[in-house]
């Protein structure tokens, strides 16, 4: 009997492994990044305030990282996973909803902390996220559903084709240099 060694992975070192959790970090920060500074730019723009202050995008970015950060918490504690017979899109939309919980955990945080730094109290601000207004809150919890949700079907995709024929399918192929 012989055993394919190709199909087989090799299991990553230390280092591999940092380098592999570096490489989903940076990747979810730049994805969480450009849809909150977009939503950010947007919100400044809708309320016609000159000149935008730049303080937002910062903010923005912390925010992309610190959900960076929890989503890979949050996976390492609930690893995706993907059932064959349920297909991807069954299978990780219970998922896409805890990481939503994540995602308004972390925005309610935000507008308690924003208090804090403009003088107000912690709970009070984190009660006047959304602007106390729940139909405000759940239009919120849409949109961020909807950036979460594109993230776990890719990772859905890797999962199941892995990475390099999920690359590869939404890529093409590598150019030869």
């Amino acid at each position: 009997m012989t055993i394919n060694t190709e199909t087989i992975p090799k299991p990553l070192s230390f280092k591999e492994k940092i380098v592999d959790e570096f490489k989903k970090a940076t990747a979810l920060f730049l994805y969480f990044g450009v849809w909150f500074c977009s939503l950010a730019f947007l919100g400044e723009t809708a309320l016609d305030i000159r000149p935008i202050p730049l303080s937002i995008f910062w903010f923005t970015l912390i925010k992309a990282a610190l959900c960076a950060k929890f989503m890979l918490v949050g996976q390492a504690i609930f690893p995706i996973k993907v059932n064959r017979q349920h297909g991807i899109v069954r299978s990780l939309f219970i998922e896409s909803l805890f990481y939503l919980v994540v995602v308004l955990a972390l925005n309610y945080f935000e507008a308690g902390l924003d208090g804090l730094i403009h003088g107000k109290n912690f709970f009070t601000s984190l009660a006047a996220f959304g602007q106390s207004n729940p139909l405000h809150v759940f239009a919120l919890a849409i949109v961020y559903w909807l950036i979460v949700w594109p993230y776990l079907i890719f990772a859905g995709f890797k999962l199941s084709l892995g990475t390099p024929a999920t690359l590869l399918i939404l890529f093409g192929p590598k150019k030869s240099s």
